[in-house]
């Protein structure tokens, strides 16, 4: 039985990852995904800004005397470069998430505009303060739940293997839950009840779109693709209902 679950919730993300990759020419998802990557990318650009200047600032500080002048700035400049493509790496899938919960309307608008234009008449639009409260809902509950796992990770570093794939397991829950509700938010009226998305599909979304973000290029669209995704699942369940 739960075999034959899993293989319906691995069919039912293939198919809505095949519709969402079909309509990523879509030119209303094709401004989505510019603005997206382009206010992820002067979020990071600012971050690296205020780390360069507190660095130097300390650096000129503390260091002052063991530096010769010219060579704080430079330091400092290095140093925040190679800080930002770290948390670029690391931390990109937590902003463009929380990024694109603001554009969500859109993403999930062009979507039902094509397939579900039924169900789009009834759809509600969400005001910027729900925005905003959905995306520092789902940055709390990405740090909070990745600092939980911490300590494990730290005990299967003797693994090899295992931090990696605790990692994926965690941010693929977390993802599946996130891409979905952008969806799921504009049609559960004012008082939300549970996702209708079953735990095991978002799980299986959230993981592929998790390891998609980690290929070079592709992870650029990953999120959009899935929160695309997402709203193909939310409609599908929302009819067996």
């Amino acid at each position: 039985m739960d075999q034959s679950i899993d293989c319906l919730a691995m069919r039912a993300v293939l198919q809505s990852l095949a519709q969402a990759f079909g309509q990523l020419s879509d030119p209303a998802i094709l401004r989505l995904l510019a603005k997206t990557l382009l206010v992820t990318l002067v979020v990071f650009i600012g971050l690296g800004f205020g780390f360069w200047l507190a660095l130097d600032a300390a650096i000129d500080r503390w260091l002052n005397s063991a530096l010769p002048s010219d060579y704080g700035p430079a330091v400092a400049g290095l140093v925040a470069l190679f800080a930002s493509l770290v948390a670029a790496w690391l931390l990109f899938r937590v902003v463009a998430v929380a990024v694109l919960q603001f554009f969500a309307d859109e993403v999930v608008a062009a979507v039902e505009a094509k397939h579900y234009r039924a169900a789009a008449q009834n759809a509600r639009h969400l005001p910027f303060v729900d925005d905003l409260a959905n995306s520092l809902r789902g940055i709390g509950r990405t740090i909070g739940t990745n600092v939980i796992a911490l300590p494990l990770v730290i005990v299967l570093l003797v693994t090899g293997i295992g931090p990696a794939v605790l990692l994926l397991s965690v941010n693929g829950w977390l993802l599946g839950r996130e891409l979905t509700d952008m969806a799921w938010l504009r049609h559960c009226g004012d008082a939300p009840k549970d996702n209708p998305v079953s735990k095991s599909t978002r799980f299986l979304l959230g993981t592929s779109i998790a390891l998609l973000m980690l290929v070079p290029f592709a992870g650029l669209i990953a999120p959009v693709l899935g929160a695309a995704a997402g709203t193909h699942l939310v409609h599908r369940a929302l009819s067996k209902h």
